[in-house]
Order: structure tokens, then C-alpha cells, then sequence
């Protein structure tokens, strides 16, 4: 993406070795593998040392388990002074392992019984490793050469075909051999290996005050094939918090989303790709387990069609079809009318990908929060159409230059809605702002901001709260405004996580390995203490200006019976009374038939009138149909 800046590019008409390398690398079939190399030196230092180095690895483990098991992970310890075999020790047939070297894990896939098994070293490290492992005599220098020939060897024979490979070097020495050895120049020559075979080395200083000048600065840009005065030194603790999380830096391919063709006009399109600024965590598939086992219950979908007998609807034949060879059916008019899955997926993909241009308007007329959709980030590529580069370049730089903004229509994938979007030219920050990890987020190109449609603006009753009571002084809003400057924090999204889906993850790891994870949400964003000390002095202007709310006074509650209140009325007139008609008939002539109840009353009416009125009936209606019978 950053070599799209046509003062950069080298003759784009030409079968260069550049594209035959950039088509190389366009490959989306590949793993990412991560070798962790751990040096026996933070021994040295403090066995709390290696252990907060373990620890991050198991971190990774955990969570490299939970959001790509596809990926290779390995582990091997450098500089150590024995070199047991790994738990697999076949995996080192074809390798040959050097002094001073161990292999605790070769490349491979992580499942529960490895992430088990190294929880179960860590568990007895501090201890073990000294007497398993033991550091190298007699100044703990192994051969640094040897080391990455060994990394070297069990990534190109893991038995995968890799896209990115990576190896994680975490130690505190910040020189592997004196400057004036032989071994020193060994290691270096090594770089130029790394970089051939493409394979990326990351250093992680497992001490803040680290210095990258005696070796390990001329080592990294020799590997990465940079200019030395490119280098730039970088933060150690974010290194640790970023390799914890698994995230190392990767490639923009890897990010893309989809290519697709922007039609300028008439005869006139560029090739352009997209992808998103963040990452979209994916939930794992739901299954259903057995209790005892917690075995996958397996399912299997069948689709069958039946013919059923119009008398007797007995099933008359029943055969099974494919997914593909199913129907929708319905009536026009007099006839059935049926449609195959086939015909259906033609009038879906009746137009393929792209993104038709419309026209352009000022960028003051796009709302500074218009948000339907995450935005995308596009940048050209010349895969399909050369020259789209040059061209992607003019259209953003005129963008820029008279604040702009294009207006097109959107149709991101197959059988998918278009959509109206806008495409924003944004710039990439100058490189002493910007951070190295997220350097991808933020470059030269379109931010595309999906607008919103009729059915995603809501209609808000502004009545409800916008009430004169509700009003305040234009001394309380101004004291509000402060406040709220104050309780202003700096946004680290790598310090934000989704509770649902902590919450999805602490389960499975409880379940799966049997461990407990806690998930603080964002106290680690959010420092109360230093937030209470920031308003502290605003409370004497806010309890002066804003009076305290005089409560509304509480319905007083009604006392039991036991406490002297009134009890439930009684029945004045015994039920065995009512049965007598002359006792009835007298409480007519002495006019206290009304001290009956509605249950009464009813009774009354059926045992001497033969009369049933509906049980909703109201007391005055059942005592003027007794009067009524009576005269």
C-alpha cells in the first residue's frame, strides 16, 4: 500500500522482478507461523525475569487458541547450557539441533493437549528449568548464527505451506557476542538469509532501558532490507502488552477484504482494494455437547420430499435431494409457478463487485458523525488494471486539494444490497506521530462511510426530556463543560475488549482447560482515583449552582392487622340464614338486603327465583332484579 505513490513505482509495464514478487506474496492460501525463541540469559537477571517472558507466551498460547488454531506456533530456548528433546522428538528427525540449544516445541498447530502440556512446565519453572535447561558456560553466549540457522530449518520443514513467518526473539542482553568475535560478524551475514527467504525477526526487549546500537539495530534493517537511518527504536513495554495479544504486525494483504473495479465514467475504471480499520473478532461456531463427555454432538441435514395421497395423506413415495436441487413454489393465478436454486442465483448475480462514481460534493456538506456501518480504507492496486495507481493518485490528490468528497454507489460482494457511500481522502500522519504496529490504519487513501438510508434514522420524541424544568443556567452549562474536558481520557482501543466476548472466552478456557480468567472490562483504560482528583475542585460550584433535588414525599403504606388496622370486611348475614325464604323475604320488607354480598345475592336469586345472572354483575343490578321478582 505505501508503494502506491507513483514517484515510487518502478516501470509498471514491465515484467519486473517487484511484480513477479508482489505476485508472489498476493497469496491468501498460506498459514502465519510464530517461533518464540527465549533466552536462557533472563536466568541471569532474576528467575521473575523468565517468568514474565513465559508468561506472555502463554498469554499468546491462549490466545492464538482461541482465535486462530490454524496457525503454527513453536518454542525453543537459546543459550542454555543442556538440550533435552522436545515431548515429540520425532519432529527432529531431519533437523539437526546445535549446542546450546533446545527445541521445547516444534511448529505445530495448538490444540488443548499442547497448551496443557506447557502449562504444566510453567507450573514447576521456576525450578526445573535451571537443572533441565541450565544456562550456557561460561559467560551464557551460545552461537547466535547457529540459533537462527536452527529457527530457519524448522520453518521451511514444518510440513505447511506459510504466507508470514515470524520468529520472536525475548531476551535482556542487548548484544549476543562481542563486537570484535568472528562469532559477531557470523550473526550478521545471518540477517541477509532472513531476508531471502522472507521471514521476519522481531526483538522483544524483556528490559525497558534496552539498547538496539551494538547489535541488534544493524541485524533488523539488514533483514528487512532498510536503510539503517530508518530504524526507529521502539517502545519496549507496548512490544511485551502487543505480542501478549498476538498483535504483531502483519502484512495488508492479509487484511484485504476484496478487490473490485471504481467506474470513473464511460470506458474510464481503475483496479482498487479495501479492507477494514479494525479487525473483526469471530465468535466460534456454536455445537451442542454431551454432559458426560463433552463430546461434539454430530448433525447431519437432509432435505426430503414427500408425495402424499389427497385422500388418505399417506406418504405415497419419499425420496432425498441435494441443496442445490431444491425449489420455491407459489401460485400465480391458477397455475403453481416454481423456481430452481439455480434460477435464483442468476438473478443474484446479475452484477459483479464494483463501485460506480456519482459525483462529488464539499466535504463540510458530510456530517462529522454519520455512522451506519464501520467504515472501510481503499487504496489502488494495479492486479487487473494498470495504471490505477497514477490514476487513484490524481483523483485523491485533487480531492485533498479542493476538500472534496466523491459520492458513489457501492456493491461490496455478490448477491449484497449496494449501498451509497462516500469516499473521504485522509492522509497518512508523519512518521514521528505515528505507531509502527498500526501503521496499516492510517495511510494515503479513500475512507469509505457508508451513509445512512431512511430505515436507519430514528424518529426521537424531543418532548420527553427537552422540558422547561429540565432547562439549566448558562452557569451550570459552563461548569458541565469543564467537568467534562477534565474526565477526558486518551482512546487506546488495544485496551478495550469486548465483555462478550471476554465472557465467551472464559467459559470455553474454564471449560477446556479447567482455569479461571479475569476480565477488567476497561479498568485498565480508566484510573478513577485520578478522575475523582480532577473534579475535586468543581464540587463547592456545582452544590452552590445545582441545589440538592427535595425528594417527593412517599405514599405512607397501608399497616397490617396485626398493627391495629382495619381488618377485610365481614359478612353481616350468615350464609345458613339466606337459605330460609321467609328470612329473604324479611330482609326485603325491613329494606337490608343491601347489607348482603355480591355472593349472596347471586345465591338468592338461583335458590329461591331460579334466576343465574352473569357472575360480572354488579350489586345494584342483582338487588333491582331481586326487587323486580318480589313485586
Amino acid at each position: 500500500m505505501s508503494t502506491w505513490n507513483p514517484d515510487n513505482d518502478v516501470d509498471l509495464l514491465s515484467d519486473s522482478e517487484d511484480e513477479e514478487a508482489v505476485a508472489m506474496k498476493r497469496d491468501y492460501h498460506g498459514r502465519e507461523a510464530l517461533l518464540f525463541v527465549v533466552d536462557s540469559n533472563l536466568l541471569a537477571g532474576g528467575v521473575e525475569r523468565l517468568i514474565e517472558a513465559l508468561n506472555i507466551i502463554r498469554t499468546a498460547f491462549i490466545s492464538g487458541m482461541m482465535v486462530n488454531d490454524k496457525d503454527l506456533i513453536g518454542l525453543l530456548f537459546a543459550n542454555t547450557k543442556n538440550s533435552p528433546l522436545p515431548l515429540e522428538s520425532s519432529a527432529l528427525d531431519n533437523i539437526v539441533v546445535p549446542d546450546n540449544c533446545a527445541v521445547f516445541l516444534p511448529l505445530r498447530q495448538l490444540t488443548k493437549p499442547i497448551v496443557e502440556h506447557y502449562l504444566e512446565f510453567m507450573g514447576g519453572a521456576e525450578t526445573l528449568f535451571a537443572k533441565e535447561y541450565g544456562l550456557a558456560e561460561p559467560d551464557g553466549c551460545g552461537r547466535f548464527d547457529l540459533m537462527i540457522r536452527l529457527c530457519i530449518e524448522l520453518l521451511e520443514k514444518c510440513g505447511k505451506k506459510l504466507n508470514n513467518a515470524k520468529i520472536v526473539y525475548m531476551t535482556d542482553v542487548n548484544t549476543p557476542h562481542p563486537p570484535s568475535s568472528n562469532a559477531f560478524q557470523a550473526s550478521l551475514q545471518k540477517a541477509s538469509d532472513l531476508e531471502g527467504k522472507e521471514i521476519e525477526f522481531h526483538v522483544i526487549p524483556m528490559v525497558d532501558d534496552f539498547d538496539y546500537e551494538p547489535f541488534y539495530k544493524e541485524f533488523i534493517t539488514l533483514s528487512r532490507a532498510i536503510e539503517l537511518d530508518a530504524f526507529q527504536v521502539p517502545d519496549a513495554q507496548m512490544l511485551r502488552e502487543i505480542l501478549a495479544d498476538r498483535k504483531l504486525k502483519q502484512d495488508f494483504l492479509r487484511r484485504c477484504l476484496g478487490h473490485f473495479n471504481f467506474v470513473l465514467g464511460p470506458n474510464l475504471s481503475m483496479s482498487v482494494q479495501y479492507y477494514n480499520y479494525f479487525q473483526r473478532r469471530a465468535f466460534p461456531h456454536k455445537v451442542q455437547i454431551l454432559r458426560r463427555d463433552n463430546s461434539v454432538v454430530q448433525s447431519k441435514r437432509l432435505i426430503m420430499v414427500r408425495e402424499l395421497d389427497q385422500e388418505s395423506e399417506e406418504i405415497k413415495h419419499e425420496y432425498q435431494i441435494k441443496s442445490t436441487g431444491g425449489w420455491y413454489s407459489c401460485n400465480v393465478g391458477e397455475k403453481n409457478l416454481r423456481i430452481s436454486m439455480e434460477e435464483v442465483n442468476k438473478i443474484r448475480n446479475l452484477h459483479k463487485p464494483q463501485m460506480m462514481l456519482l459525483g462529488f460534493k464539499h466535504r463540510s456538506s458530510l456530517p462529522e458523525v454519520t455512522y451506519s456501518k464501520p467504515s472501510n480504507f481503499m487504496y489502488p492496486d494495479d492486479q487487473s488494471i494498470i495504471g490505477s495507481k497514477r490514476l487513484f493518485r490524481a483523483l485523491w490528490e485533487r480531492c485533498l486539494a479542493r476538500e472534496k468528497i466523491a459520492i458513489c454507489l457501492f456493491m461490496c460482494k455478490r448477491k449484497s444490497v449496494p449501498r451509497y457511500v462516500a469516499l473521504v481522502p485522509v492522509e497518512a500522519p508523519e512518521k514521528e506521530e505515528g505507531k509502527n504496529y498500526r501503521s496499516l490504519l492510517c495511510g494515503d487513501g479513500f475512507k469509505i462511510v457508508y451513509l445512512p438510508e431512511a430505515k436507519h434514522i430514528r424518529h426521537l420524541d424531543m418532548c420527553d426530556w427537552n422540558k422547561p424544568e429540565n432547562a439549566a443556567s448558562d452557569e451550570g452549562v459552563e461548569l458541565f463543560q469543564k467537568i467534562i474536558k477534565k474526565l477526558r481520557v486518551d482512546y487506546q482501543p488495544n485496551l478495550i475488549n469486548d465483555p462478550t466476548l471476554d465472557a465467551l472466552q472464559a467459559n470455553l478456557l474454564a471449560l477446556s482447560l479447567d482455569f479461571t480468567t479475569d476480565s477488567k472490562g476497561i479498568d485498565n483504560l480508566l484510573d478513577t482515583t485520578q478522575q475523582d482528583k480532577r473534579i475535586e475542585k468543581f464540587l463547592p460550584d456545582y452544590e452552590e449552582i445545582f441545589p440538592a433535588d427535595v425528594e417527593p414525599a412517599k405514599k405512607r403504606m397501608a399497616r397490617p392487622a396485626t398493627e391495629g388496622a382495619s381488618a377485610p370486611k365481614m359478612p353481616k348475614i350468615d350464609m345458613d340464614q339466606i337459605k330460609s325464604y321467609d328470612f329473604v323475604m324479611g330482609l326485603i320488607k325491613e329494606q337490608r338486603l343491601s347489607t348482603c354480598t355480591v355472593v349472596q345475592l347471586q345465591f338468592i336469586l338461583k335458590e329461591h327465583f331460579d334466576v343465574v345472572l352473569n357472575k360480572t354483575a354488579a350489586k345494584a343490578k342483582l338487588l333491582e332484579k331481586i326487587q323486580e321478582l318480589t313485586t
